[in-house]
């Protein structure tokens, strides 16, 4: 009996040496979205499992035989992404909606990380990027609910100025 509980610590121990340690965030950070250097305020939410972003002109189409969506992120290029899955989303008052989950790599509190984003239009709302529980687990984040921005490193990111600067360029070459 205590060689069989020896085994079960030392398995323990092992485990918490394979985690990375755990880092606390507010639940309002700043994230990077790596495929554009846009800076976006992201809300850090305990109760969604997906994390989701605001995306526009989100269509679905076909590539070699393989599910992809086609979409942009306002103020970003235009992407297409294959796509990991798709979730209905059941809302209270309104009809249910399909949406499409992809993975993106993006920066936060200077790391970069990959998770899966649900595209949606997220215009009404105050973050554009949202955080889920999925995210926080598979890197080892924990929240602190009672304050925003706490993240120690910032990321690289592109201004809103430079944006314009670079939107104005592209449309003088056309």
């Amino acid at each position: 009996l205590l060689s069989s509980s020896m085994v079960l610590s030392a398995e323990a121990d092992a485990n918490s040496e394979q985690q990375r340690p755990s880092e606390t965030l507010g639940y309002v950070e700043w994230v990077v979205m790596k495929d554009t250097n846009l800076r976006l305020k992201a809300r850090l939410d305990t109760g969604a499992k997906t994390s989701s972003l605001h995306a526009v002109n989100i269509e679905g189409f076909e590539r070699d035989g393989e599910e992809w969506v086609s979409f942009q992120i306002p103020l970003g290029d235009h992407e297409d992404q294959p796509v990991e899955r798709t979730v209905l989303i059941k809302r209270k008052g309104a009809p249910s909606q399909k949406r499409y989950v992809v993975m993106m790599d993006f920066c936060i509190a200077g790391a970069t990380h990959t998770t899966q984003f649900s595209l949606t239009d997220r215009g009404k709302f105050s973050y554009p990027a949202l955080l889920g529980r999925r995210f926080m687990r598979d890197d080892n984040i924990l929240i602190d609910s009672a304050d925003p921005f706490l993240a120690k490193n910032e990321c690289e990111y592109v201004t809103l100025e430079e944006l314009a600067e670079a939107h104005k360029d592209k449309l003088l070459k056309q």
